[in-house]
């Protein structure tokens, strides 16, 4: 498990507000991200192979997209799925997270990097747990806000909030270039992602999440945002830095 140095630095400014239940609420976004590596087996080959045929064909992937594989087809031909899930439930029985990940949704995603983003103007109301299948191929999963940058490899598992900026980034370098994912390198990833409800006790412990911060904004907004500052806020793609988001 890692976590930042202090955690209380970044996102003191940082609101999110996001639907809970019929109305919108708000909520701190939360700086700590959980991360460590679980044992989990390799995919079977036969499964690695569509997995690639699909992100060619279906997908076509351009270096900084994320987008789903079909979970569905895939569990057919992974005799160890079930056994990859239970060494995450594992793992977060270990960070106080109990039976949250069984009652959580779950999709499978492929990646060819990604950019800097945040999450929370679509699933505010949850934070994300990922656990990356793919063998490690020199790239780093970075969060800019809290400092880490944590390497990528087959069992790697994170948690953190969904407002949190963060990208797939090459590990030699600085921020997201498009250039660091030739079409001649292999620098794709698949992983297994679970949105955990933020709501849930466990969760919001875990990630030092504080509610109802701004209830009388949160009233007057019909969308899902995050702001910094008191302005809706928005990700540089190339360097993560948090921005005013123009014209919103």
């Amino acid at each position: 498990m890692s976590l930042p140095s202090d955690p209380h630095t970044a996102q003191q400014r940082h609101t999110a507000y996001y639907w809970g239940g019929d109305a919108m609420r708000s909520r701190s976004v939360g700086c700590v991200v959980l991360s460590g590596t679980v044992d989990v087996p390799a995919p079977p080959a036969r499964l690695v192979a569509d997995w690639e045929r699909d992100i060619a064909v279906r997908l076509g992937l351009e270096p900084g997209d994320v987008e789903q594989l079909p979970l569905a087809r895939a569990r057919m031909r992974w005799p160890d799925y079930t056994r990859c899930v239970q060494a995450v439930s594992d793992w977060t029985h270990t960070i106080g997270l109990q039976s949250v990940l069984a009652s959580s949704d779950i999709a499978l995603m492929a990646c060819r990097g990604a950019r800097y983003h945040h999450d929370g103007e679509q699933y505010g109301g949850a934070a994300f747990c990922n656990l990356f299948l793919s063998e490690a191929k020199g790239l780093d999963l970075h969060f800019p806000s809290t400092g880490q940058r944590i390497p990528l490899t087959k069992g790697t598992a994170v948690v953190f909030d969904t407002g949190q900026p963060h990208a797939v980034i090459a590990r030699e370098g600085v921020g997201f270039h498009a250039a660091d994912f030739p079409a001649e390198r292999d620098c794709t990833l698949v992983f297994l992602t679970w949105e955990l409800p933020i709501e849930h006790a466990d969760v919001a412990r875990a990630l030092q999440i504080a509610f109802d911060t701004d209830p009388a904004t949160a009233r007057m907004l019909d969308a899902e945002q995050v702001w910094l500052d008191g302005a809706r806020a928005t990700v540089c793609p190339q360097t993560g830095q948090w921005r005013q988001a123009d014209g919103l």
